[in-house]
């Protein structure tokens, strides 16, 4: 198709949109930051990163767009996603209620693994718990980092 009669990929525009948009959002929360550093590099450098890449990103997918050469998009499978939003929301609940990181990560792991194909659940549950606790113990007790504590955490 010769790039005359190409059309303007309208979702990729509005992705692109959207990615100048978070962009934009990112840097204003980082000029909010009240953090001054004695080095030259500080705590705002990251976003700064961030938000440039972002908006690199905006600007190469509207350019993609506006000439229509975006590739096909493949069709929507909603249990990956359900899957992992749900494994998410399990996650942030458990610690909302005081269920603790450790019993959240794991199941987010198990539903995020099964989300890609893996149909082992309660081995990747068991897989989940084991990087939970070695995460939690490396913030916890190595770098002194409270994260949210719950049954499991106390026992440690």
């Amino acid at each position: 198709m010769s790039s005359q009669h190409r059309r303007i990929d309208a979702a990729g525009f509005v992705i692109a949109l959207l990615l100048l948009a978070l962009a934009g959002l990112v840097w204003w929360d980082m000029t909010k930051l009240q953090l001054l550093s004695p080095y030259d590099v500080g705590p705002k450098a990251m976003p700064v990163i961030v938000s440039i890449g972002l908006a690199l990103l905006a600007v190469g997918n509207g350019i993609g767009a506006l000439r229509g050469d975006l590739p096909d998009r493949e069709s929507l499978d909603w249990k990956p996603i359900i899957l992992i939003v749900g494994g998410l929301a399990v996650l942030i609940t458990l610690i909302a209620i005081g269920g603790g990181f450790m019993i959240g990560t794991a199941i987010l792991f198990a539903t995020t693994s099964a989300a890609f194909g893996r149909r082992a659940f309660f081995v990747d549950l068991l897989i989940g718990a084991v990087i939970a606790l070695v995460v939690y113990l490396l913030f916890a007790k190595l770098l002194t980092l409270s994260l949210p504590a719950g049954p499991l955490e106390h026992l440690l």
